[in-house]
């Protein structure tokens, strides 16, 4: 689904990626993991066309995205949650779900049942502003209003932060529902190693904009990977 090739991204004279190439598959989760400030925000910003990229390739399901605007890469079913959520805060829960509604044919303009079932909270605050919301409610409405984009790749950057445990493990069962369900890639940048350890199918880790070690669950070494984490 997700083919990043030898990718630069520049900030002026900063670079923030060097050589990046990383790969997802569809019905696996590939975690994306290393320090503050290693590059992997500037990743997903990347492959979603926030930023533009210096040089090498992009390819989802097959087809060049590189110089995509973000609005068409929505379009071939890319799908962000970005970190700190940026749920709009003045518009309900429901209406914040149906801004998924954008890239989508007239026929998928209604929020998926999935979207209740994995967060029950959420239908019961259909009516609530999204500014209301706890923090972790917040996550799962901004994971919410990504799958109401029926994405085929849904980039999800650290899920985690800052939320409490129980709901770590709703949007953790979550994951591994939408990886069982087989129809879309999913690529899962955080910092939670033992989140991560639990969930990963692939996993690349990131040090000043590279990638310097990657593998399968079977060859997670949980020892290295905490060597590049650690400040």
């Amino acid at each position: 689904m997700l083919s990043v090739q030898n990718v630069n991204l520049y900030y002026g004279a900063a670079q923030a990626l060097r050589g990046v190439s990383l790969s997802a598959t569809i019905g696996r989760v590939t975690c994306l993991l290393g320090r503050n400030g290693v590059g992997k925000t500037s990743l997903l910003r990347a492959i979603s066309g926030m930023q533009s990229i210096g040089s090498g390739t992009i390819q989802v399901d097959g087809q060049e995205v590189s110089r995509l605007p973000p609005y068409e890469r929505a379009r071939r079913g890319v799908a962000l949650v970005p970190q700190g959520r940026e749920i709009f805060p003045l518009l309900t829960v429901k209406e914040n779900l149906e801004t998924g509604f954008a890239p989508v044919s007239r026929e998928h303009k209604k929020i998926p049942d999935e979207v209740f079932e994995l967060f029950p909270v959420l239908q019961s605050m259909l009516k609530r502003r999204g500014g209301d919301l706890s923090g972790g409610q917040q996550q799962q409405l901004a994971i919410g209003r990504a799958l109401t984009m029926r994405p085929k790749l849904l980039l999800l950057d650290e899920p985690t932060e800052g939320i409490q445990p129980s709901v770590i493990k709703d949007i953790g069962r979550a994951i591994t529902f939408l990886r069982q369900r087989g129809d879309m890639a999913i690529v899962l940048v955080e910092q939670y190693l033992d989140f991560a350890h639990e969930l990963a199918d692939d996993f690349a880790v990131m040090d000043r904009g590279e990638v310097v070690l990657s593998g399968t669950r079977e060859t997670f070494d949980v020892e290295a990977v905490r060597k590049h984490m650690t400040v």
